[in-house]
């Protein structure tokens, strides 16, 4: 999944019920979970040791929530421009498991004319492969000329 980030984006380009592209990360594996333990230090054993996961409960590992928001934030990202994101709020709402196929999906919900363009607010959902909601969200921007 790797994208670029828009920079062209300009005031005016967005309306109420306007969707961004989605984004659909396949097949992921405890690999990813142990890759990005190492890029953001979450190394709890639940997201790569099995016989721990089970132990603590736990069909087996299970992928970092932040991971799940990291692809969410990438897809807002790409979408409005990296510069142009104010603020990112998610609530996790089910777990990622080894196997899964996430979808992220966007969409406008609110336009504001500011002085110098337009102050943006779209919500996100991020489902698996069976329809179930993983997370959602709320991403504020503003697209100025």
């Amino acid at each position: 999944m790797t994208r670029a980030y828009k920079d062209d984006i300009e005031p005016g380009d967005l309306s109420v019920a306007d969707t961004g592209p989605e984004v659909v990360v396949e097949d992921l594996d405890r690999q990813d979970f142990v890759r990005y333990a190492g890029a953001s230090g979450d190394f709890n054993p639940v997201h790569y040791d099995e016989p721990y996961a089970e132990a603590a409960g736990y069909p087996g590992v299970f992928g970092q929530g932040m991971l799940t928001a990291g692809f969410a934030a990438h897809a807002t990202a790409d979408w409005f421009g990296l510069s142009n994101i104010e603020r990112l709020r998610t609530r996790f709402r089910s777990k990622v498991w080894p196997g899964d196929t996430i979808t992220v999906t966007t969409q406008v919900t609110e336009v504001t004319t500011i002085k110098d363009g337009d102050r943006v607010e779209a919500s996100i959902q991020v489902r698996n492969q069976n329809d179930e909601l993983v997370l959602t969200g709320i991403v504020n921007a503003t697209i100025t000329e």
